[in-house]
């Protein structure tokens, strides 16, 4: 099984496929849908899970748009190198 994964800088492309059905596509992937029931925005992902519900459209596309973020690892390095690291080198003398 293989997974695809979006680079963040792609943005989600949307289609409307139905009066109450919009679909978000990246980079010609399928990255989810949302769908209107009457008085809520439904969010789904690329897999159908569902994301959650919102009472506008625009806040349904940024939800969805937030589930493709990467998420960030934190450093396995410190912040600022050692002393004896931060040293230049020096030159040989003739």
């Amino acid at each position: 099984m293989s997974t695809t994964t979006f680079p963040p800088y792609d943005p989600l492309t949307w289609k409307q496929a139905d009066a109450d059905v919009h679909v978000a596509t990246r980079d010609g992937e399928f990255a989810g849908f949302v769908e209107f029931d009457g008085s809520t925005h439904l969010v789904h992902d690329d897999r159908g899970a569902e994301v959650g519900s919102f009472p506008t459209l625009d806040d349904a596309f940024r939800a969805l748009e937030l589930t493709h973020e990467p998420e960030r690892r934190p450093s396995l390095f410190p912040l600022a190198l050692p002393r004896m690291l931060r040293r230049r080198p020096r030159r040989a003398r003739a």
